[in-house]
Order: C-alpha cells, then sequence, then structure tokens
C-alpha cells in the first residue's frame, strides 16, 4: 500500500469531513422529519451538511499540493480526471433523458455521489494500468 505524509493527512482530512458529514446529514434529515425547523434557519441546516461535502474536494487538492512525489501525484490527478468525466458523461446524458420526460429528476446533490463513484472508477483504472507496468 502506497502511504506517505501527504497521503496520511488527506485520509486523516477525509475521514474527519466524512465523519462530519455523517453526522449534519443524520441531524438535518431528523429536524426536517420533525418539521422543527421553518424559515432562514431551514436554509442554513440544509446547507450544512454540503460544507464537509465541499472539505473533501478542498482536501483532494491540497493533497495534490501537498504530494511530493510525481508519480503519486500523477495517479491522484489522473482519478480525479476519470472522477469527473465519469461525472460529467452520467449527468449530461440523464440531464438529456429528464429534458424529454423518459427519466425522473434527480437532486443535484447526487453529482457529488457520481463523483465520488468515478474516484473508485480511476482508483481501478490506475490498479490496472500500474500492474500492467509492473
Amino acid at each position: 500500500m502506497l502511504t506517505n505524509a501527504a497521503i496520511r493527512r488527506y485520509n486523516r482530512r477525509v475521514m474527519v469531513l466524512s465523519t462530519a458529514y455523517g453526522v449534519l446529514l443524520l441531524a438535518m434529515v431528523y429536524l426536517f422529519r420533525h418539521q422543527a425547523l421553518h424559515g432562514p434557519i431551514a436554509y442554513l441546516v440544509a446547507l450544512l451538511p454540503a460544507m464537509p461535502l465541499i472539505g473533501v474536494f478542498l482536501a483532494l487538492g491540497r493533497y495534490m499540493v501537498e504530494e511530493t512525489d510525481e508519480y503519486l501525484r500523477m495517479l491522484m490527478i489522473r482519478q480525479a480526471l476519470i472522477a469527473s468525466g465519469f461525472m460529467l458523461s452520467i449527468t449530461t446524458a440523464w440531464g438529456f433523458l429528464e429534458g424529454v420526460g423518459l427519466v425522473p429528476h434527480l437532486a443535484a446533490y447526487y453529482t457529488a455521489v457520481l463523483w465520488f463513484a468515478g474516484l473508485w472508477v480511476g482508483w481501478g483504472y490506475n490498479l490496472v494500468t500500474m500492474r500492467r507496468t509492473a
């Protein structure tokens, strides 16, 4: 397993942010299900789970800056590019299908879900290419 100081810092940041996301999402869903929020505070609370996810995007960018190994940086950049292409391709196709009424509307936050799924696709691609060249 490839680990160095930059990867360990990235993993630690992502774990903290993922935990914060889970806590905030559960709290937000609970409050809205029990109709405990109204007015401007409802908007603020609804946005809270997005903040840790935005933090994960920032943590990834910070990792790319902090990584001193050019090969590892290239792997992460390729993984992020694959994730971006994956997400953009699916959301674009879905948008056309939705535009003509063939599929239901999906909430915009699913783009982040697709991007994170695309990171797994990119990770798999990196594994295959690393094994091919080894």
